[in-house]
């Protein structure tokens, strides 16, 4: 991706974040940025994953719930700060996203987000490439909690302190892997060997589609689950907060399983069968 279309990217999101409490369109922001709509909403959903108008969503209901554990204003006040129109256009969006009522949300006293402010690296650079997956290592965490950030929307009630020592324990028990691109961490899954749970799996939002998480998958299945089934849980189906991640690991070839609860949250258990079961029923 080349330094003009970052440095568009990069100037949109920043007017974003000067404006969330505004009105905020496609239309404002190529504007702000003299960016032609067509273009912005191409190469911003390219770069950060997602749509503009997601983004913008996602971003005001993260502030919203940050406001409402750290601070005691009142819901209007959260829901005007935030950039939304009324307390109830507020509260039915909030609770479609975070599953409970801002009022709840506060009470738990438990910040997680939704968004956190995406900043663009250079992204992929010419053709393909075969990716190869490596074990993480100790001086890996700050580059690995950075890539956290970037793609934190894709794992319902993800808390980052919580995921951090439970990225220690993955790295030195070496059931973590990460895959990276001139230096720059892409790709990362975190799995239990003992029973072929995949933890965490995830592939930074500028390499989507350049066959990472497909080389994360195919070192599990070979390197260390060979005909064994390996599950992941996710978001369940038609969860307005789910960016897309459950599609993913469907292309994959995980199957929808068990409906759960975690962390008091709604999720569902996904089962990729054994490489050769997935071959001679494929």
């Amino acid at each position: 991706m080349n330094a003009h279309r970052i440095a568009n990217i990069s100037a949109a999101i920043s007017y974003i974040e000067a404006h969330l409490c505004e009105k905020l369109d496609l239309e404002t922001v190529a504007s702000a940025v003299s960016y032609s709509k067509y273009h912005l909403h191409r190469m911003f959903t390219a770069t950060a994953g997602l749509p503009l108008h997601a983004y913008i969503r996602r971003r005001r209901l993260t502030e919203a719930a940050r406001l409402l554990v750290c601070t005691g204003k009142p819901l209007l006040e959260v829901a005007l700060d935030a950039g939304f129109e009324s307390q109830q256009a507020f509260a039915v969006l909030f609770k479609a996203m975070y599953k409970q009522t801002p009022l709840a949300y506060r009470k738990m006293q438990l910040f997680y987000p939704l968004q956190l402010p995406f900043a663009p690296d250079p992204g992929p650079s010419g053709s393909p490439k075969s990716w190869h997956p490596a074990y993480a290592a100790p001086p890996d965490l700050p580059d690995w909690m950075h890539f956290t950030a970037l793609v934190i929307g894709g794992f319902p009630r993800l808390d980052a302190s919580a995921h951090r020592a439970q990225a220690i324990r993955r790295i030195a028990a070496q059931e973590a892997l990460i895959v990276q691109d001139n230096g720059l961490l892409i790709g990362a899954a975190a799995f239990s060997r003992p029973t072929g749970h995949i933890e965490f799996l995830a592939v930074h939002p500028q390499y989507q589609h350049s066959g990472v998480a497909e080389s994360l998958l195919n070192a599990l299945r070979r390197s260390h689950f060979p005909g064994r089934p390996l599950t992941v849980t996710t978001f369940r189906r038609n969860d307005k907060a789910d960016t897309g991640q459950r599609a993913a690991y469907q292309r994959l070839g995980f199957t929808p399983a068990d409906l759960l609860t975690e962390y008091g949250y709604p999720t569902q258990r996904l089962i990729l069968p054994p490489e050769q079961e997935a071959h001679r029923h494929g």
